[in-house]
């Protein structure tokens, strides 16, 4: 199905009729677009054709069409993530450089589970009436806590708040309080959202702005049943402005390379323990999650332990909404922390893991010896020594060897340096090497990332070997695999041809020339326990197979060629000579 456009002249005439009928003559009188008859139809043709109108004859008149425009959730419903992401683009494009994102995020939230607790309300209503209640009853029955996944008292929902032309920020804020004091699970997360709001109230031109994102906003409908869409909408929101927050230090891993990552190490009802220990906005576990889901059921999915933790307080809120929004309640199965992960891991608690999986600030300062020792697990660095003060990197994953089941494994996202830097980082990689620790080391193409244009690495970490990968080390060069980012200038996205060779060719262990090796740790040692992974493999450069025959006979076709039009020049000039009796003028 192509996809559907809601464009300005949609909302220009959704503004001018709402739901009621119209005809031609009626567009045309209101004057909305200042075109001619001819120039309307041609509008509403194109609109039919889109499937954003539908259209009938009048019943008195034959001759007389008359239209009605389709509601904007049952045009999103029908067209699917398209057309979600193309109304947050406009909201993107009201708030851009004028209020912070955070703004899209809160309202998305708000606006969502409001309309997931009408659909939840009405619901309770029918089978409370099935049961018995008379309708008054059923109604305030249907109130109570259990029936709704957010508690949101009635009078704070969206669209009584909404309603307000003044003081807009001011309600809104004011009706997320109360909805964080009786959500007790997600206060942490709306309390940080609200202090940005309290920022916003009274500040020029903020209420106009939060109208125009609210008026946007209006024609989204969320059920309790598109918990993907909705998910993947919030998600987008925060890729697409990651570019400008990544200026701010903050880091946002491109989700080709956390699907690369899930599909290396394979999450499932065996290996369902997971850890990310820098966890910004909950991608990778949250990407684990579906992975399950969509392999294995919902049921196995929700048996996932996942576990993950942030320093960053505004990732932190990002991070919890996120679970949320993807339909992933909190509970036993679902513990999300606010703490520095070197220095005071909360997971500590939760023994060990079966997977590790993260992508940590690369070339973190202020994570030295002097610093870690203060950590709660400071005997965790003393087995392998402590990295440089300027970068964390090595301890990052000292970390996560620590937290990891004896037959478990890790998947860390890292800066390229890492392999083959020395001093410290050198004295850790070798320990960890000769420890026979590291599986595959995989070099990702360049300008993936929105910090930094340098190619980022892909380590991954088994405890328990197979027989034939012990003492190895595979090698992957996939900088060739990408594609030019479909939104973001100079920037590229791993192909999805990529995800996959690389996954085939770490799962069935094998070399391809120009792509991948495998390296004994005694070459390894040989080479200064360097990790480089173009010292191992690098790109072929295609050479084109020369037929000698065939460019010498094309050679000679030239030269036959050269030899007759020379032969005609030469005709001509003896001519032209003959013509002027040989004198020059």
């Amino acid at each position: 199905m192509p996809q559907k456009k809601l464009d300005l002249t949609y909302f220009k005439l959704l503004e001018t009729f709402g739901e009621r009928e119209f005809t031609l003559d009626d567009l045309k009188k209101s004057g909305i677009f200042g075109y001619d008859e001819k120039s309307l139809s041609v509008i509403l043709n194109r609109l039919r054709k889109e499937g954003l109108i539908s259209v009938k004859k009048s019943e008195k008149d034959m001759r007389v069409s008359i239209y009605k425009l389709l509601k904007p959730h049952e045009v999103l419903k029908s067209s699917g993530r398209g057309e979600i992401i193309n109304l947050l683009k406009r909201a993107a494009d009201i708030v851009r450089g004028k209020v912070d994102y955070e703004v899209l995020l809160i309202l998305l939230f708000y606006k969502a589970y409001s309309d997931i607790w009408k659909e939840e309300f009405k619901e309770a209503i029918e089978e409370l009436k099935s049961e018995g209640f008379e309708e008054k009853e059923a109604k305030e029955e249907a109130k109570l806590p259990e029936y709704h996944t957010i508690q949101i008292p009635e009078e704070y929902l969206w669209e009584n708040v909404i309603k307000t032309r003044e003081r807009l920020t001011e309600k809104i804020r004011d009706a997320l309080i109360k909805i964080a004091e009786q959500n007790p699970d997600i206060k942490d997360a709306l309390d940080r959202f609200l202090r940005y709001l309290d920022d916003l109230i009274g500040k020029e031109n903020s209420d106009l702005i939060i109208r125009q994102v609210v008026d946007i906003f209006n024609n989204l409908r969320f059920s309790k049943l598109e918990a993907d869409y909705l998910g993947d909408a919030y998600e987008w929101l925060i890729s697409y402005f990651a570019p400008q927050k990544a200026k701010a230090g903050e880091l946002f891993t491109p989700r080709e390379v956390v699907k690369l990552l899930v599909e290396i190490l394979e999450p499932s009802k065996e290996r369902r323990k997971i850890l990310d220990p820098a966890a910004g906005s909950g991608g990778m576990l949250i990407y684990a999650y579906k992975f399950v889901k969509e392999r294995l059921g919902e049921n196995t999915a929700k048996e996932l332990i996942l576990v993950g933790q942030e320093a960053k307080d505004i990732n932190f809120a990002i991070m919890k909404l996120n679970f949320l929004l993807h339909g992933i309640g909190f509970g036993k199965n679902v513990k999300l922390y606010k703490e520095d992960s070197l220095l005071n891991p909360r997971f500590r608690e939760d023994d060990s893991f079966d997977i590790v999986i993260f992508n940590p600030p690369w070339n973190q300062k202020g994570y030295g010896e002097k610093s870690l020792k203060k950590s709660v697990i400071a005997d965790v660095f003393s087995r392998f020594g402590y990295p440089p003060d300027d970068k964390a990197d090595w301890a990052w994953i000292e970390l996560a060897l620590h937290f990891t089941k004896e037959n478990g494994k890790v998947g860390i996202v890292i800066d390229n340096g890492c392999l083959f830097r020395g001093g410290k980082e050198k004295s850790i990689r070798s320990k960890i090497i000769d420890n026979d620790l590291i599986e595959a080391v995989i070099l990702l193409p360049e300008k993936l990332f929105y910090n930094t244009g340098a190619p980022g690495a892909i380590i991954i970490f088994n405890k328990k070997k197979q027989e034939e990968r012990k003492g190895k080390i595979l090698f992957i060069n996939a900088t060739e695999y990408y594609e030019k980012h479909p939104e973001i200038k100079k920037m590229n996205i791993l192909s999805e041809k990529g995800i996959k060779k690389i996954v085939e060719v770490y799962k069935e262990w094998k070399e391809i020339k120009g792509f991948s090796k495998i390296v004994s740790l005694k070459e390894i040692k040989n080479n200064d326990y360097n990790l480089n992974v173009t010292l191992y493999v690098y790109p072929q450069i295609e050479e084109e197979e020369i037929n000698l025959k065939q460019v010498w006979d094309e050679l000679e076709e030239i030269d036959k060629e050269l030899f007759e039009i020379e032969n005609k020049i030469k005709d001509w000039v003896e001519k032209a000579v003959s013509v002027g009796g040989g004198k020059s003028g």
